[in-house]
């Protein structure tokens, strides 16, 4: 995912490098991959995607969506009430997130401002568990891990994930790819028992997981395709998808 800051000149970059990826053997979909044809259909929106077509998206076969709802500690998502309560009104499985710049802040804080900003969660059985977006800096590509070493940076995602569950009893789901957890974390595998996987790979299949994690729980395709935003996929039925909400 893009940050909704990232400037005009930064997206060019991103879009640029992502385009360079697939002329060297990537491939984009404007669908589900074949490999998981039949995995219940969602999407993640932030700024960029304004006041979404909640109807359409649910016509379209959203099964849940991911919304973004802050940024460090200085942003919130200024489309979050209309996305993530007009989901829920078109009886699609929400969640929110929260992108981390781990060079602004503690985990700690940035945690606190994400569950007073949207991040909290309920047990509705239509709310996901609150998610990390962790991934390359997109302010500072020299700074991929934002300065932080690796056990530091681990040291910063524990500190997150324990204040979300201080304060809303769920551990969150951790957005990633598998370069920049191998790069950044050392390749921890200190989240993997209790913290679902959220991989972002853009590929016929999911490719490699992060040490520890058996499996993917959610999978980010595509930053484009039928649905509003990037496309993603929940690997299991309909029904644990709503357990999963459940807690």
């Amino acid at each position: 995912m893009v940050s909704d800051r990232t400037s005009s000149r930064q997206r060019v970059r991103l879009v640029a490098a992502s385009v360079a990826a697939l002329a060297l053997g990537g491939t984009a979909f404007a669908d589900v991959p074949a490999t998981a044809a039949g995995k219940p259909k969602g999407h993640d929106v932030s700024s960029h995607q304004k006041n979404v077509n909640w109807s359409s998206a649910k016509s379209g076969g959203a099964a849940f969506v991911y919304v973004k709802a802050t940024e460090s500690t200085t942003y919130r998502n200024p489309y979050f009430a209309q996305q993530y309560d007009g989901a829920h009104d078109a009886s699609i499985i929400r969640g929110a997130y929260h992108f981390a710049l781990p060079n602004r802040s503690s985990g700690t804080e940035q945690a606190a401002y994400f569950v007073r900003n949207g991040g909290a969660w309920r047990a509705d059985g239509r709310t996901l568990p609150p998610a990390l977006d962790i991934e390359y800096n997109p302010y500072d590509k020299k700074k991929k891990c934002y300065g932080l070493s690796k056990n530091g940076m681990v040291g910063w995602i524990r500190a997150f994930s324990d204040e979300v569950r201080r304060q809303t009893g769920r551990r969150p789901v951790i957005y990633t790819t598998y370069t920049w957890w191998k790069t950044c974390t050392g390749n921890s595998a200190a989240f993997a028992a209790n913290h679902p996987l959220w991989l972002a790979r853009y590929s016929a299949s999911a490719g490699p997981l992060p040490s520890g994690w058996k499996y993917w729980t959610f999978w980010q395709y595509d930053n484009k395709g039928s649905l509003p935003g990037d496309q993603n996929l929940f690997n299991g039925s309909l029904s644990q998808l709503k357990a999963l909400a459940k807690g």
